[in-house]
């Protein structure tokens, strides 16, 4: 399968769009984590990730155009959403399982990264369908006459 081929699926752009802005977004957890705790570095590492992620998944993984204002309150309200999910499970992982708070977010990703790519292909940049366009006889209906 050629590398045009392989981009043109949606779920391939996903991943690569989500890779490199988990990359970015976990190496910026591990940055923040050196002056502040490991929920602040969640929070922070968030707010960077989410202006670099709308960018590239609205440009190059779902492709769409419309109201950029409109797309960006949905893209935060499925990362909300993820967010909380990551706020769940990010101290169990670090208080009750005892991982180091690097390790607990690894596995943080995996939850939310599905859960992000759910969101954003159902409500985030999710488009309605084309009205369907009306047929001849549909723009020209004929009008009967009823007479009784």
């Amino acid at each position: 399968m050629s590398i045009r081929a392989l981009l043109a699926r949606e779920q391939v752009r996903f991943l690569l769009v989500g890779g490199v802005n988990t990359l970015v977004g976990y190496g910026f957890y591990a940055l923040f984590l050196l002056f502040a705790g490991y929920l602040v570095s969640l929070y922070l590492s968030y707010a960077v990730a989410i202006s670099i992620a709308f960018v590239l998944h609205r440009r190059f993984t779902f492709r769409v155009t419309g109201n950029v204002v409109v797309d960006f309150a949905r893209f935060v309200g499925v990362y909300v959403i993820s967010l909380a999910v990551n706020t769940a499970v990010l101290p169990l992982l670090v208080e009750v399982a005892g991982l180091h708070p690097l390790a607990a977010q690894a596995i943080a990703l995996v939850i939310t990264t599905l859960i992000s790519y759910v969101g954003h292909k159902w409500f985030s940049f999710r488009r309605s369908a084309s009205p369907p366009q009306p047929s001849s006889s549909a723009s020209h209906p004929q009008v009967e006459s009823q007479r009784p």
